[in-house]
């Protein structure tokens, strides 16, 4: 197989990051809203959690763009 083929390959698994992510993330304040909805004192403290776990969320997202655009450039 060429080269280029497994590298247009691993660009697109480095993409498919960014779809995981997005439904992570989807999932992750779904379950926030349930949390509020069922705790509202506890707003700030869910608020905080869910902030940090999108940021995270996020960073890896972009790790994967990243990598994709590097092995497509390659």
């Amino acid at each position: 197989m060429d080269p280029s083929g497994l590298i247009a390959i691993g660009a697109a698994l480095a993409v498919m990051t960014g779809m995981a992510a997005g439904i992570g993330m989807g999932l992750a304040t779904s379950k926030a809203v349930e949390a509020v909805a069922r705790q509202p004192e506890a707003s700030g403290k869910i608020n905080s959690i869910l902030i940090l776990g999108l940021a995270i969320t996020e960073s890896t997202a972009i790790y994967g763009f990243v990598i994709a655009i590097l092995l497509a450039l390659k």
